[in-house]
Protein backbone atom coordinates (compact mmCIF):
# COMPACT_ATOMS: atom_id res chain seq x y z
CA UNK A 1 0.00 0.00 0.00
CA UNK A 2 1.10 3.56 -0.75
CA UNK A 3 0.00 6.16 2.01
CA UNK A 4 1.99 9.56 2.27
CA UNK A 5 1.57 11.05 5.61
CA UNK A 6 1.76 14.35 4.01
CA UNK A 7 0.11 13.72 0.91
CA UNK A 8 -2.99 12.78 -0.27
CA UNK A 9 -2.60 10.37 -3.65
CA UNK A 10 -5.22 9.34 -6.05
CA UNK A 11 -4.81 9.00 -9.93
CA UNK A 12 -2.09 6.35 -11.05
CA UNK A 13 -0.21 4.86 -13.56
CA UNK A 14 2.85 2.32 -13.37
CA UNK A 15 5.63 0.98 -15.92
CA UNK A 16 8.45 -1.65 -15.42
CA UNK A 17 11.54 -1.01 -16.18
CA UNK A 18 12.69 -4.60 -16.04
CA UNK A 19 14.00 -4.31 -12.52
CA UNK A 20 11.83 -2.36 -10.56
CA UNK A 21 8.09 -0.94 -10.79
CA UNK A 22 7.75 2.97 -11.03
CA UNK A 23 4.06 4.31 -10.01
CA UNK A 24 3.26 7.69 -10.57
CA UNK A 25 0.69 9.27 -9.19
CA UNK A 26 -1.33 12.44 -8.82
CA UNK A 27 -0.54 13.90 -5.00
CA UNK A 28 -1.79 16.92 -3.17
CA UNK A 29 -0.43 18.48 0.07
CA UNK A 30 -2.81 17.38 3.70
CA UNK A 31 -2.47 21.00 4.41
CA UNK A 32 -5.55 21.72 2.22
CA UNK A 33 -7.18 20.12 4.71
CA UNK A 34 -10.74 19.50 2.36
CA UNK A 35 -9.25 16.95 -0.51
CA UNK A 36 -12.46 18.82 -3.10
CA UNK A 37 -9.46 21.26 -2.97
CA UNK A 38 -6.93 18.27 -4.34
CA UNK A 39 -7.46 19.18 -7.70
CA UNK A 40 -6.20 22.46 -8.60
CA UNK A 41 -2.72 21.73 -6.82
CA UNK A 42 -2.07 18.40 -8.00
CA UNK A 43 1.20 17.31 -9.06
CA UNK A 44 2.70 14.26 -10.50
CA UNK A 45 4.80 11.84 -7.66
CA UNK A 46 6.75 8.75 -8.00
CA UNK A 47 7.37 5.83 -6.07
CA UNK A 48 9.22 2.18 -7.15
CA UNK A 49 8.32 -1.43 -5.79
CA UNK A 50 10.02 -4.90 -6.75
CA UNK A 51 6.64 -6.28 -5.41
CA UNK A 52 3.66 -3.98 -6.02
CA UNK A 53 2.97 -3.86 -2.45
CA UNK A 54 6.19 -2.03 -0.79
CA UNK A 55 6.57 1.30 -2.15
CA UNK A 56 9.42 3.97 -2.37
CA UNK A 57 9.01 7.22 -2.57
CA UNK A 58 11.03 9.44 -4.69
CA UNK A 59 11.59 12.99 -6.01
CA UNK A 60 8.58 13.88 -7.58
CA UNK A 61 8.31 13.25 -11.31
CA UNK A 62 6.66 16.69 -12.65
CA UNK A 63 5.13 19.52 -11.30
CA UNK A 64 3.50 22.78 -13.12
CA UNK A 65 5.15 24.66 -15.55
CA UNK A 66 5.59 28.27 -14.94
CA UNK A 67 3.09 30.80 -16.30
CA UNK A 68 2.05 31.19 -18.86
CA UNK A 69 1.78 27.85 -19.47
CA UNK A 70 -0.92 25.25 -20.99
CA UNK A 71 0.42 23.25 -18.02
CA UNK A 72 1.04 26.12 -15.08
CA UNK A 73 -2.58 25.39 -12.90
CA UNK A 74 -1.86 21.44 -12.74
CA UNK A 75 -0.53 18.32 -14.12
CA UNK A 76 -3.01 15.67 -14.09
CA UNK A 77 -3.10 12.18 -15.06
CA UNK A 78 -1.29 10.03 -17.98
CA UNK A 79 0.45 6.83 -18.96
CA UNK A 80 4.36 6.66 -19.56
CA UNK A 81 5.77 4.28 -22.31
CA UNK A 82 9.65 3.66 -24.01
CA UNK A 83 10.36 4.95 -27.48
CA UNK A 84 12.27 2.74 -29.60
CA UNK A 85 15.41 4.89 -29.16
CA UNK A 86 15.18 4.24 -25.21
CA UNK A 87 13.98 7.28 -23.95
CA UNK A 88 10.95 6.95 -21.90
CA UNK A 89 8.05 9.67 -22.11
CA UNK A 90 5.07 10.26 -20.02
CA UNK A 91 1.97 11.53 -21.30
CA UNK A 92 -0.03 13.67 -18.92
CA UNK A 93 -3.07 16.28 -18.48
CA UNK A 94 -2.22 19.91 -18.69
CA UNK A 95 -4.75 22.62 -16.97
CA UNK A 96 -3.62 26.69 -17.03
CA UNK A 97 -4.25 29.35 -15.04
CA UNK A 98 -4.90 31.52 -17.76
CA UNK A 99 -8.24 29.54 -18.44
CA UNK A 100 -8.99 28.77 -14.53
CA UNK A 101 -8.44 25.06 -15.54
CA UNK A 102 -11.80 24.74 -18.13
CA UNK A 103 -9.79 23.68 -20.84
CA UNK A 104 -8.17 20.27 -20.79
CA UNK A 105 -4.74 19.26 -22.74
CA UNK A 106 -2.33 16.34 -23.21
CA UNK A 107 1.24 16.82 -23.68
CA UNK A 108 4.06 14.71 -22.73
CA UNK A 109 7.54 15.26 -21.13
CA UNK A 110 10.93 12.69 -21.77
CA UNK A 111 13.11 10.64 -19.52
CA UNK A 112 16.15 8.73 -19.88
CA UNK A 113 16.02 7.31 -16.65
CA UNK A 114 12.35 7.62 -15.14
CA UNK A 115 13.22 9.99 -12.46
CA UNK A 116 14.01 13.38 -14.51
CA UNK A 117 11.83 14.67 -16.57
CA UNK A 118 12.50 17.47 -19.01
CA UNK A 119 9.93 19.47 -21.07
CA UNK A 120 10.81 19.54 -24.78
CA UNK A 121 10.51 22.76 -27.32
CA UNK A 122 7.83 22.62 -29.55
CA UNK A 123 6.38 19.45 -28.45
CA UNK A 124 2.92 18.34 -29.40
CA UNK A 125 -0.53 19.36 -27.71
CA UNK A 126 -3.51 17.94 -28.27
CA UNK A 127 -7.17 19.36 -28.28
CA UNK A 128 -10.31 17.90 -29.04
CA UNK A 129 -11.73 18.33 -32.44
CA UNK A 130 -15.10 19.35 -32.59
CA UNK A 131 -16.75 17.34 -35.88
CA UNK A 132 -16.58 14.33 -33.09
CA UNK A 133 -15.99 15.73 -29.31
CA UNK A 134 -17.11 18.52 -26.96
CA UNK A 135 -14.83 21.12 -26.20
CA UNK A 136 -14.66 23.78 -23.33
CA UNK A 137 -16.70 26.07 -25.46
CA UNK A 138 -19.54 23.50 -26.71
CA UNK A 139 -19.40 21.23 -23.81
CA UNK A 140 -22.46 20.20 -21.80
CA UNK A 141 -21.03 18.80 -18.28
CA UNK A 142 -19.25 20.70 -15.45
CA UNK A 143 -15.83 20.63 -17.31
CA UNK A 144 -14.48 19.77 -20.13
CA UNK A 145 -13.34 16.08 -20.87
CA UNK A 146 -9.73 15.37 -22.59
CA UNK A 147 -7.90 13.89 -20.41
CA UNK A 148 -6.34 10.74 -18.72
CA UNK A 149 -4.15 9.29 -22.22
CA UNK A 150 -3.47 5.70 -22.08
CA UNK A 151 -0.84 4.88 -24.87
CA UNK A 152 0.67 1.83 -25.91
CA UNK A 153 1.65 0.24 -29.18
CA UNK A 154 -0.39 -1.99 -31.68
CA UNK A 155 1.11 -2.88 -34.42
CA UNK A 156 2.94 -0.83 -36.44
CA UNK A 157 1.71 2.47 -34.60
CA UNK A 158 0.97 4.22 -31.23
CA UNK A 159 -2.54 4.90 -29.91
CA UNK A 160 -4.00 6.98 -27.57
CA UNK A 161 -7.23 6.51 -25.52
CA UNK A 162 -8.90 9.32 -23.94
CA UNK A 163 -11.63 10.33 -21.13
CA UNK A 164 -13.47 12.60 -23.90
CA UNK A 165 -17.38 13.28 -24.32
CA UNK A 166 -19.03 13.05 -27.82
CA UNK A 167 -20.35 16.23 -29.62
CA UNK A 168 -23.56 14.94 -29.94
CA UNK A 169 -26.45 13.25 -27.44
CA UNK A 170 -27.77 13.19 -24.16
CA UNK A 171 -25.97 15.84 -21.81
CA UNK A 172 -25.66 13.03 -19.27
CA UNK A 173 -24.61 10.46 -21.30
CA UNK A 174 -21.82 11.55 -23.82
CA UNK A 175 -19.03 9.59 -22.38
CA UNK A 176 -17.16 8.04 -24.82
CA UNK A 177 -13.65 6.85 -25.13
CA UNK A 178 -11.17 9.50 -27.69
CA UNK A 179 -8.81 8.26 -29.67
CA UNK A 180 -5.90 9.67 -31.47
CA UNK A 181 -2.78 7.79 -33.25
CA UNK A 182 1.19 8.08 -34.30
CA UNK A 183 3.89 6.41 -35.67
CA UNK A 184 6.42 8.18 -33.46
CA UNK A 185 4.96 9.15 -30.21
CA UNK A 186 5.46 13.08 -31.29
CA UNK A 187 3.54 14.17 -33.80
CA UNK A 188 -0.52 12.94 -33.27
CA UNK A 189 -3.57 12.48 -35.66
CA UNK A 190 -6.60 13.26 -33.35
CA UNK A 191 -9.83 10.31 -34.38
CA UNK A 192 -13.16 9.33 -33.85
CA UNK A 193 -13.98 8.28 -30.67
CA UNK A 194 -13.71 4.72 -30.42
CA UNK A 195 -16.58 3.74 -28.43
CA UNK A 196 -20.45 5.12 -29.05
CA UNK A 197 -22.23 8.06 -26.60
CA UNK A 198 -25.77 6.82 -24.81
CA UNK A 199 -23.63 3.61 -22.68
CA UNK A 200 -25.17 5.45 -19.24
CA UNK A 201 -21.93 7.52 -18.54
CA UNK A 202 -21.13 11.28 -18.31
CA UNK A 203 -17.65 10.20 -18.84
CA UNK A 204 -15.13 7.07 -18.84
CA UNK A 205 -12.25 8.09 -16.70
CA UNK A 206 -8.17 6.70 -16.78
CA UNK A 207 -9.07 4.07 -19.48
CA UNK A 208 -6.88 1.27 -19.63
CA UNK A 209 -6.96 -1.84 -22.08
CA UNK A 210 -4.97 -4.90 -21.68
CA UNK A 211 -4.64 -8.47 -23.03
CA UNK A 212 -5.84 -10.65 -19.78
CA UNK A 213 -4.62 -14.34 -20.93
CA UNK A 214 -5.40 -14.07 -24.35
CA UNK A 215 -8.40 -11.75 -23.68
CA UNK A 216 -8.57 -7.75 -24.50
CA UNK A 217 -10.52 -6.11 -21.92
CA UNK A 218 -10.45 -2.69 -21.03
CA UNK A 219 -11.18 -0.64 -17.35
CA UNK A 220 -12.48 2.67 -16.60
CA UNK A 221 -13.74 4.65 -13.35
CA UNK A 222 -17.03 6.62 -12.83
CA UNK A 223 -19.06 7.67 -9.70
CA UNK A 224 -22.62 7.67 -9.20
CA UNK A 225 -23.25 11.02 -9.74
CA UNK A 226 -22.04 10.58 -12.91
CA UNK A 227 -23.54 8.04 -14.60
CA UNK A 228 -26.82 9.20 -16.88
CA UNK A 229 -30.00 9.46 -15.42
CA UNK A 230 -31.06 6.22 -17.18
CA UNK A 231 -28.71 4.26 -15.86
CA UNK A 232 -28.52 5.80 -11.71
CA UNK A 233 -32.70 4.80 -12.28
CA UNK A 234 -31.36 0.89 -12.53
CA UNK A 235 -28.54 1.21 -10.30
CA UNK A 236 -26.73 4.06 -8.75
CA UNK A 237 -23.65 2.75 -7.60
CA UNK A 238 -20.32 4.00 -9.19
CA UNK A 239 -16.44 2.57 -9.08
CA UNK A 240 -14.06 1.09 -11.30
CA UNK A 241 -16.08 -0.66 -14.81
CA UNK A 242 -14.41 -3.09 -17.22
CA UNK A 243 -15.95 -4.02 -20.45
CA UNK A 244 -15.28 -5.77 -23.20
CA UNK A 245 -12.94 -5.02 -26.47
CA UNK A 246 -12.04 -6.58 -29.77
CA UNK A 247 -9.22 -5.92 -29.47
CA UNK A 248 -6.76 -3.28 -27.59
CA UNK A 249 -7.30 -0.52 -29.88
CA UNK A 250 -11.20 -1.16 -30.20
CA UNK A 251 -14.20 -1.04 -31.32
CA UNK A 252 -15.55 -0.87 -27.67
CA UNK A 253 -18.14 -2.32 -26.53
CA UNK A 254 -19.26 0.06 -23.22
CA UNK A 255 -22.78 -0.70 -23.33
CA UNK A 256 -21.74 -3.93 -21.94
CA UNK A 257 -19.73 -2.43 -19.23
CA UNK A 258 -19.59 -4.01 -15.76
CA UNK A 259 -18.72 -2.64 -12.27
CA UNK A 260 -15.67 -4.65 -10.96
CA UNK A 261 -15.72 -2.64 -7.38
CA UNK A 262 -17.89 -0.21 -5.52
CA UNK A 263 -16.99 3.64 -4.78
CA UNK A 264 -14.71 2.25 -1.85
CA UNK A 265 -11.85 2.27 -4.85
CA UNK A 266 -11.27 4.98 -8.14
CA UNK A 267 -9.09 4.18 -10.89
CA UNK A 268 -8.48 0.70 -11.52
CA UNK A 269 -4.98 -0.45 -13.31
CA UNK A 270 -4.70 -3.96 -14.46
CA UNK A 271 -0.36 -4.89 -13.88
CA UNK A 272 1.00 -7.78 -14.56
CA UNK A 273 3.25 -8.82 -11.71
CA UNK A 274 6.99 -10.60 -11.91
CA UNK A 275 5.75 -14.06 -12.07
CA UNK A 276 3.21 -13.15 -14.55
CA UNK A 277 -0.13 -12.87 -13.16
CA UNK A 278 -2.16 -10.01 -13.46
CA UNK A 279 -3.02 -7.63 -10.58
CA UNK A 280 -5.71 -5.19 -9.83
CA UNK A 281 -4.82 -1.71 -8.00
CA UNK A 282 -6.82 1.51 -7.03
CA UNK A 283 -6.94 3.91 -4.86
CA UNK A 284 -8.75 3.72 -1.03
CA UNK A 285 -11.83 6.75 -2.14
CA UNK A 286 -15.03 6.29 -0.18
CA UNK A 287 -14.33 5.39 3.54
CA UNK A 288 -17.99 4.23 3.76
CA UNK A 289 -18.65 7.05 6.62
CA UNK A 290 -18.82 10.07 4.10
CA UNK A 291 -14.99 10.30 3.72
CA UNK A 292 -12.76 10.64 1.12
CA UNK A 293 -9.27 8.52 1.78
CA UNK A 294 -6.37 9.06 -1.02
CA UNK A 295 -4.28 6.05 -0.58
CA UNK A 296 -3.04 2.84 -3.25
CA UNK A 297 -4.21 -0.29 -1.91
CA UNK A 298 -2.43 -3.24 -2.37
CA UNK A 299 -2.58 -5.63 -5.50
CA UNK A 300 -4.88 -8.02 -5.74
CA UNK A 301 -5.31 -11.06 -8.63
CA UNK A 302 -8.05 -11.29 -11.30
CA UNK A 303 -9.42 -14.33 -13.47
CA UNK A 304 -12.02 -15.11 -15.91
CA UNK A 305 -15.19 -16.34 -15.04
CA UNK A 306 -18.06 -17.04 -16.92
CA UNK A 307 -16.57 -14.64 -19.49
CA UNK A 308 -15.71 -11.72 -17.11
CA UNK A 309 -13.02 -10.33 -15.11
CA UNK A 310 -13.16 -10.97 -11.79
CA UNK A 311 -11.42 -10.85 -8.71
CA UNK A 312 -9.22 -14.74 -8.14
CA UNK A 313 -10.30 -15.10 -4.17
CA UNK A 314 -12.52 -12.99 -1.61
CA UNK A 315 -10.22 -10.13 -0.74
CA UNK A 316 -9.53 -6.48 -0.19
CA UNK A 317 -10.21 -4.99 -3.51
CA UNK A 318 -14.14 -6.21 -2.72
CA UNK A 319 -13.87 -5.37 1.00
CA UNK A 320 -16.32 -2.28 1.73
CA UNK A 321 -15.42 -2.22 5.82
CA UNK A 322 -14.87 1.55 6.25
CA UNK A 323 -11.35 2.78 6.50
CA UNK A 324 -11.05 6.08 8.09
CA UNK A 325 -7.92 8.15 8.20
CA UNK A 326 -7.16 11.94 9.12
Amino acid sequence: MLRLPSAWVWDFWTVDDGDRFHLFFLKASRALLDPDRRHWRATIGHATSTDLTTWTEHADALLPDDAPAFDDLATWTGSVVRDDDGAWRMFYTAVSRAEGGLQQRISSVVSDDLFTWRREPGRAVLTPDARWYETADTRRWPDQAWRDPWVFRDGEGWHMLITARAAHGDADDRGVIGHATSSDLTTWTVRPPLSAPGAGFGHLEVVQTVIVDGTAVGLFSCLGPELSRRRRGVDPVGGVWAFPADALAGPFRIDEAYRLTDEHFYVGRLVQDRAGAWQFLAFRNDDGEGGWVGEIADPRPVRWADGRLTFAAADAATDTTPTRHP
